[in-house]
């Protein structure tokens, strides 16, 4: 599906830092002279940054032609002094002049003035509440505060007994009216009474790889029902944190990375499980029959370990799909699927005609084939592409009703067995360049010019390019972040906690403008009040988590401000080390002093399952691939520098013996569940254990810096010996029981 220079975020394992620099007599910020500069000025007022720190401190200054892209990537062409110096004087004139922010954002306790700036004395404002309603007059007050030139400047003050939600400020001044997003929101996600209560636990899975004999040889969503309710009524998990489910492409090739969506919005189709359709037992015995038949040519391998075959899977399911979409609905789920496509309205259009072009005219990505640029909204063809095929336009809208109510039914079934929260759903940081959301609403992101990645830092020297389109901030505050305040909502809906993959981006995403590299990237600021504001409305609507990334080099501010607003971290434990060094060897930090709101655990998806990392998977993988960076000698030297300090510390703290140690490969069970045993005495509010750690999996199911040369995200789920196993027999296994016991003590 995917062009291959496209790889998703990563948290990297151990590499040998280098040196660290002197940094006493380094500049640390920029010179008067620099700042003076006009392009420098113009790069600001818009939110880019024109300089920041690498990781190992070092001060580093963005290029000229750099921030000239990125701003043209905005709509500010500053290709020329004469084009900077306009540029810079309409923005300076637009601010002056501001009646009133877009978005405004107030937390409830936290005193927020917002700024009105008229020209024709005291402005009007009114506020109306999100039910339609108007408020009562003293939940806001203006202000006179100063004059600034030939504009007056008020301060609007919101009260606190405003109640959360999102509201419309309308605001006038002589001939100018403004409708202003009004977002009001609790000054912090509170922890559900019941994780407040004690210390709460769950498992990390890759959904697809876990399967069952009713599986269409990829795990799905009847496969995770049985996942959380086992998980809750056998080992006393209380989430399962798993993959990204938005949506991919409606026919094969697929992508097989979750976390390289084609939207953000809606749910991936490819994990239905035809059968749990109510219309599935209305068919006639002939159909049901060739619905089998389906069944059968990709069932036999549910039980291989073999790569998971996700096209053969999804091109057998479709035509079963299709079956089950022909037989007549009772007017009852008539009325629910079209209510459902009411609610979800014009972004269900959009993915649904999508879906169709993608289908009738092919991949877009070829030059000869570009539908994608040529036809989009409101064009003859897309109109023409709708009536023609009508049935086919349904069938797509179809696929994600049935998707949303078998995730909502898994959800529910989790909750009903137990667990306090259930499904923790990842958010992936962005969509396909091509994907229906882009193609739909180009104006939502900055398309083309710029994509999103990382500077160079430890574990990747060159940096990281994603090659997602970045949201347009700008768009973004000029409606009220309403396209990030549908997507959390749906994911709430589905979902008891969400972990955003790579948080910083609330904050600021390095712009890579296109043929630079990732080296030549700059940030881009975000208003991530206005996102943690929704975050914090819908977490509370839910009773719900929100878990934030923030692994790596992020800022110290970054975590700060999550917490403050009661977004949990997450610490990992080979990640975690005294004084935040990244230097393999230097000793692990103990579990005591982990951060208390954040989620805690032994690994990520990133690296190899905990069994394997002892043994050193990632290391002739890496070999294998072709992937280091220096002789294999010395990436071992430091591997297992990194093994030997976290067995020093497991001893030391007396959560393994010292001959386990000194004897890995024969205890490596033993060792996988002490460093559980240490997670526990963690302050963390939530735990994590991967189900690979259980079942003692030694495969890697992603290894970063590859597409087509690893088999990444398809990797069934199997034993220390390499067998299978099953969904509905996993909570079964000694192996998986015992590492439960221990997350339960």
């Amino acid at each position: 599906m995917m062009p291959e220079n496209i790889n998703e975020p990563i948290e990297e394992t151990v590499a040998a830092a280098p040196a660290v620099p002197d940094l006493a007599n380094q500049q640390t910020e920029e010179t008067p002279e620099r700042l003076a500069r006009p392009l420098i000025q113009l790069a600001k007022s818009w939110g880019v940054a024109t300089q920041y720190f690498d990781q190992l401190g070092v001060y580093v200054e963005i290029e000229d032609h750099v921030l000239v892209s990125i701003l043209g990537a905005l709509g500010v062409d500053a290709t020329s002094d004469e084009k900077i110096g306009q540029a810079l004087a309409d923005i300076t004139a637009s601010n002056h002049e501001l009646l009133v922010s877009p978005t405004v954002v107030k937390f409830t306790g936290k005193d927020m003035p917002v700024e009105i700036r008229t020209k024709y004395g005291e402005p009007a404002v009114r506020l109306k509440l999100e039910d339609g309603a108007d408020a009562d007059e003293s939940f806001i007050t203006v202000d006179f505060k100063a004059a600034d030139g030939d504009v007056d400047v008020y301060e609007l003050t919101v009260a606190d007994d405003v109640p959360a939600g999102y509201h419309t400020l309308d605001v006038a001044d002589g001939d100018r009216r403004v409708a202003a997003r009004l977002i009001v929101a609790p000054a912090q996600i509170p922890v559900p009474a019941a994780v407040a209560e004690r210390q709460r636990w769950g498992w990390m899975a890759q959904m697809y790889s876990v399967r069952s004999n009713d599986s269409w040889g990829v795990g799905d969503y009847g496969d995770l029902k049985t996942l959380v309710t086992d998980a809750a009524a056998k080992s006393g998990a209380d989430f399962m944190l798993i993959n990204p489910i938005h949506a991919t492409a409606p026919i094969t090739p697929l992508e097989p990375s979750p976390y390289l969506p084609e939207s953000r919005r809606f749910l991936n189709v490819t994990y239905i499980r035809p059968e749990l359709i109510p219309e599935y037992g209305e068919l006639t015995d002939a159909e049901r029959a060739e619905v089998e038949q389906l069944h059968a040519s990709v069932a036999a391998a549910n039980t291989t370990p073999d790569p998971i075959d996700i096209n053969a899977a999804w091109d057998a399911k479709r035509k079963a799909l299709e079956i089950i979409f022909d037989q007549p609905r009772s007017a009852e789920r008539e009325a629910e699927f079209e209510a459902f496509q009411k609610e979800a309205g014009e972004d269900l259009e959009a993915f649904a005609l999508w879906s169709v072009a993608f289908q009738v005219w092919g991949s877009p990505w070829n030059a000869e084939n570009d539908w994608f640029h040529k036809f989009g909204r409101g064009s003859e063809e897309i109109e023409k592409l709708r009536k023609e095929h009508r049935h086919l336009y349904e069938f797509e809208c179809w696929l994600q009703w049935i998707a949303d109510q078998q995730v909502t039914a898994t959800q529910a079934a989790a909750k009903d067995n137990g667990m306090v929260l259930g499904i923790m759903q990842d958010m992936a940081v962005g969509v396909h360049t091509y994907g229906s959301d882009v193609w739909w609403s180009p104006e939502r992101f900055a398309v083309g010019a710029v994509t999103v990645g990382c500077p160079p830092d430890f574990y990747n020297q060159q940096g990281q390019d994603w090659g997602q389109p970045p949201f347009n901030p700008n768009y973004m505050q000029a409606t009220g972040y309403q396209v990030y305040r549908e997507m959390v909502h749906n994911m709430f809906s589905h979902a008891g906690a969400i972990r955003i993959d790579h948080v910083l981006g609330l904050f600021r995403l390095w712009w890579i403008p296109a043929g630079e590299g990732p080296r030549n990237g700059a940030y881009v600021a975000y208003n991530y009040e206005a996102m943690l504001a929704i975050l914090t409305i819908e977490a509370t609507r839910a009773n719900g988590m929100v878990i934030g990334e923030d692994l790596g080099t992020v800022p110290d501010y970054v975590s700060r401000v999550l917490a403050e607003h009661g977004v949990l971290g997450a610490t990992v434990e080979w990640f975690a080390r005294v004084n935040n060094s990244s230097v393999a060897g230097d000793p692990y930090a103990d579990p005591s002093t982990y951060r208390k709101y954040s989620l805690a655990s032994v690994t990520t998806h990133d690296l190899p399952p905990t069994a394997g990392y002892l043994q050193f998977e990632h290391v002739k993988l890496r070999e294998e691939l072709n992937l280091l960076s220096e002789p294999v000698e010395e990436f071992m030297k430091s591997s297992r520098a990194e093994m030997d300090a976290m067995l020093s510390l497991l001893v030391s703290g007396g959560w393994l013996r010292p001959e386990a140690a000194e004897d890995v490969p024969n205890h490596v069970q033993e060792v996988v569940e002490s460093m559980h045993r240490m997670l526990k005495d963690s302050p963390a509010l939530l735990l994590q254990a991967a189900l690979v750690d259980g079942t003692g999996e030694v495969r890697t199911q992603n290894q970063p810096g590859t597409s087509t040369e690893y088999t990444n995200w398809r990797v069934p789920l199997a034993d220390a010996d390499g067998n299978v196993v099953l969904a509905d027999r996993v909570f079964d296994l000694p192996r998986v029981k015992s590492l439960a016991a221990i997350m339960n003590k």
